[in-house]
């Protein structure tokens, strides 16, 4: 049985278009299929149900044939390019249709918006993943070798073949896992009042597992890390191991360095809490003095930073992407000005990411979010909880959301994971 009633279907007597779509996998459980009939319904138009086959047991799956109807061809081409995005197809498919790109960082009308769900495009009459799965982007074929990608629009080059239409393309959604997960039981609203140490473990197990499958743990952090004392925390994670991939900005790294030269961030002194004497001079100084040295790997050999994040980073000689914006003091020599430069190195940095922990870093946890296909399992971690569900709004709905202060959160992770196999190279 659904745990929810499926709408009933509403007449709509002039309805004169037609079409039968199918939808298969964990369906009902999923609330896949609700959410198709509500869609219909929500955009003007009727279904009917013509088949509907539900799996016996928790791992089998089901399927559905339901005709949807429109009072018009614009109606009903409308609702189903929205049933795609939900896993639909219709049942009478066609391969994927192209237009050329006649221009450069443009698509040709019409092109086909992607999500970031897993995408499939029919060619020659089969189905073809499509690669670098993201959301907001436009997918390119390769006709010659029957192979897709998702590109972003400022990528597109004359010649490219790029979908249009929804015709051809069929969206996979994520499926709630079988079975009952510590992960799944954090699947749920922006709450400050999830049992702390369950999610606590949740995130380091999921942590390990990625790192026992070969993928890359990506840690996006913002300068409140430094702010509330939590540098060495992260440095002890990069450190033995469990960070791969570190996405930041100017300012936690200049305020992480500055605490290894000063003993201050933001010119507080961070074992006492006080203000320092001309405190608020340090980041700048910190700054020059990195920009005198050539660059924080600069600073590191000449022994200026003997600790911190970014020490343990350039050590371990894990991927950095420090993204620059209009705010910067400097900014630090690495970090990149030009927005676009850092979005593509972004984009090709979460390849083989598993496993994103964002800390207290809104703009640049949005940013990463929008890179990341659905399958990457995402925690996001902030005492502001505006913050958290701007991330999910803008459509990054795999992420978890954990309301709580940074220091001990990161303080406990840490503990908890140097209780775990340290992680392999």
């Amino acid at each position: 049985m659904p745990p929810h009633p499926l709408p009933a279907p509403v007449p709509l007597p002039d309805a004169t278009v037609i079409e039968e779509i199918e939808v298969r996998g964990h369906i009902i459980d999923s609330l896949i299929l609700p959410k198709i009939l509500d869609r219909i319904l929500q955009m003007g138009g009727s279904f009917e149900i013509r088949e509907c086959v539900i799996g016996s047991q928790r791992k089998d799956p089901s399927h559905a044939r339901v005709a949807v109807r429109a009072k018009s061809p614009e109606g009903l081409d409308a609702i189903l390019a929205d049933l795609v995005e939900h896993g639909a197809t219709t049942v009478n498919v066609s391969d994927a249709q192209v237009v050329v790109a006649d221009m450069a960082a443009a698509f040709p009308d019409k092109f086909y918006s992607t999500t970031n769900q897993a995408t499939q495009v029919r060619i020659g009459g089969r189905w073809i993943d499509v690669a670098d799965q993201e959301m907001d982007c436009g997918i390119v074929i390769d006709l010659s070798s029957k192979t897709a990608r998702c590109v972003a629009m400022l990528d597109v080059t004359p010649g490219m073949s790029v979908v249009v239409g929804h015709a051809g393309v069929r969206v996979i959604p994520a499926e709630r896992p079988p079975g009952e997960t510590v992960f799944g039981f954090m699947n749920s609203a922006v709450s400050s009042e999830k049992p702390k140490a369950v999610s606590l473990r949740a995130v380091a197990e999921s942590i390990r597992e990625a790192r026992k499958a070969g993928q890359k743990v990506l840690l996006v952090g913002g300068p409140a890390i430094i702010h509330t004392g939590s540098g060495p925390h992260v440095a002890k994670l990069i450190e033995q191991g469990w960070v791969q991939t570190l996405f930041a900005g100017n300012a936690l790294a200049t305020h992480d360095l500055e605490q290894a030269i000063y003993g201050t961030s933001l010119g507080v002194d961070l074992g006492h809490g006080q203000s320092a004497d001309h405190g608020h001079e340090h980041h700048l100084r910190t700054i020059n003095s990195i920009r005198r040295l050539g660059g924080i790997k600069n600073a590191i050999d000449s022994g200026l930073v003997k600790s911190g994040i970014m020490y343990e980073a350039y050590r371990k000689q894990i991927d950095i992407v420090l993204a620059g914006s209009i705010r910067d003091d400097g900014p630090l020599p690495e970090v990149i000005t030009d927005v676009i430069e850092a979005q593509r190195r972004m984009r090709e940095s979460v390849k083989g990411v598993g496993f994103a922990l964002m800390i207290a870093t809104m703009l640049h946890s949005v940013a990463t979010g929008n890179l990341l296909p659905a399958r990457v399992k995402v925690v996001c971690v902030d005492i502001n909880p505006s913050a958290l569900i701007k991330l999910s709004d803008r459509g990054s709905s795999q992420t978890i959301s954990l309301v709580t202060d940074v220091e001990p959160f990161l303080r406990s992770l840490a503990a908890e994971l140097a209780e775990l196999t340290v992680a392999p190279e």
